[in-house]
């Protein structure tokens, strides 16, 4: 079925769930005891420059990186004036989701390079790509992508409970600024070296399929998101706040602990786009719903000019 070292038939899963699932390699090459002495191999033998080594070995202590002025400032522009003008048109609908009195910004857009194409620019830079390949090891397949006009202030949380891949660890999510982010705005929170903390997903804090079927994400927000507060504390770890200028990346891994901080000030912007991505050959699933993930027949890009003829 894939690249997996246990292969697995999903077709007689009872579940897609995490604990139908073989903890099987391989284990991404950055996340193995030997990540160390393979990245000097790869150094020394020239597959590596230096700066991508020292950034494999921050992904490895720290479950992260942070990529400078990685997506040109006209490339951001133009695509962030396309999606304003599908807005516009009406071909995108964006919620109101106040966060409080006299918020003037509306909420988040799931996959919206499905109703702006333009947005699939930045969700196949070359650049882009080229680092996950560098941190996977294999070639990124996109899953989502979720564009934003505002800081979300979503509760900490790992995504893998969201998009959990087999063999495990095979996604990555790239928050790209699309603004300079100003502290005020909410900016983008993560917890470095959390990574390294075993996955928590759904049955491990008493979330059942029909809990989510019947009662959607309350289980979630009641369950789960405490359970991470009380690992946060245990393990004494140190929130890190993306202050981020436009066209800055964090890419972060798949069990990293990350969400939204709280918005000093509503009337400030934090325009953003997340683009999630697996590898080729990983199996998805979303563990919460306990369902395959569509993401994966849908990930496909077209860029239109203005006048509806393909760009790719």
């Amino acid at each position: 079925m894939n690249f997996a070292d246990q292969p697995l038939r999903t077709s007689r899963l009872p579940a897609f769930r995490a604990e139908h699932f073989p903890y099987s390699g391989p284990y991404p090459w950055l996340d193995r005891p030997d990540a160390a002495e393979r990245i000097e191999e790869k150094l020394a033998a020239g597959q590596l420059t230096p700066e991508e080594a020292e950034h494999c070995r921050h992904w490895s202590e720290q479950g992260y990186v942070i990529l400078r002025n990685l997506v040109e400032a006209p490339v951001l522009e133009a695509v962030w004036s396309s999606y304003e003008e599908a807005v516009e048109r009406g071909r995108i609908q964006l919620p109101p989701e106040p966060a409080g009195e006299g918020d003037p910004h509306p909420g988040r857009y799931l996959n919206p390079h499905k109703k702006a194409g333009d947005f699939c620019r930045v969700l196949k830079h070359e650049a882009l790509a080229r680092w996950i390949r560098i941190l996977m090891e294999r070639e990124p397949k996109p899953l989502q992508t979720i564009a934003s006009h505002k800081g979300s202030q979503q509760g900490v949380h790992s995504d893998s409970i969201h998009m959990t891949t087999y063999p495990l660890g095979y996604l990555t999510a790239a928050w790209i600024a699309f603004e300079d982010i100003h502290p005020d705005s909410g900016p983008l929170v993560y917890y470095p070296g959390s990574h390294r903390l075993p996955y928590v997903f759904s049955n491990d804090v008493g979330i059942s399929e029909q809990d989510f079927r019947q009662e959607g994400y309350k289980p979630y927000h009641d369950r789960y998101e405490p359970y991470i507060q009380a690992l946060i504390r245990e393990h004494g770890l140190t929130p890190h706040y993306f202050h981020a200028g436009k066209g800055d990346v964090l890419i972060w891994h798949a069990n990293l602990l990350h969400g939204g901080s709280a918005r000093k000030d509503l009337q400030r912007t934090r325009k953003a786009l997340v683009c999630h991505f697996f590898v080729k050959g990983a199996f998805v699933y979303h563990d919460l719903a306990a369902s395959r993930s569509k993401q994966q027949y849908l990930g496909t890009c077209l860029l239109r000019d203005r006048f509806g003829k393909s760009l790719l």
